[in-house]
């Protein structure tokens, strides 16, 4: 069974996924920050193959974060399209869910939050 949902809540969630992930990406560059000061400090073997590893993560994150906006953005644009083509009563009309973006954007955040506790915790072991 499909869900439908108006148009402008799918806009309005539409929007704030896409300031989410602009938020995140600006976390990438203040935990890459992080994560050089902790390079300049320790040389230990232990510590570069972690600091590798979440430099990494934070390349498949940016990815991510780049792969999820652009699904959203093109969302955006078939709703702005469904808008276009029958402008008539569109505060009240509702479409198809977006549930697969929703999804995407769950997950990444779920993912992102248990990599960031990863790193929280690799950094107070060695700031």
């Amino acid at each position: 069974m499909s869900q439908k949902e108006s148009i402008y809540k799918q806009h309005e969630e539409n929007t704030e996924w896409i300031s989410k992930l602009d938020f995140y990406k600006d976390e990438i560059t203040i935990l890459k920050g992080r994560l050089e000061e902790i390079t300049s400090k320790n040389n230990a073997p232990e510590v570069l193959s972690q600091v590798e590893h979440f430099q990494n993560q934070w390349i498949v994150q940016r990815n991510n974060i780049d792969e999820i906006s652009h699904q959203v953005k093109a969302n955006e644009a078939s709703l702005l399209k469904e808008i276009n083509s029958n402008p008539v009563a569109v505060d009240h009309r509702k479409t198809e869910y977006h549930a697969q973006e929703q999804e995407l954007v769950n997950s990444f955040e779920k993912n992102f939050n248990d990599l960031r506790q990863e790193f929280n915790t690799f950094s107070a072991k060695w700031m």
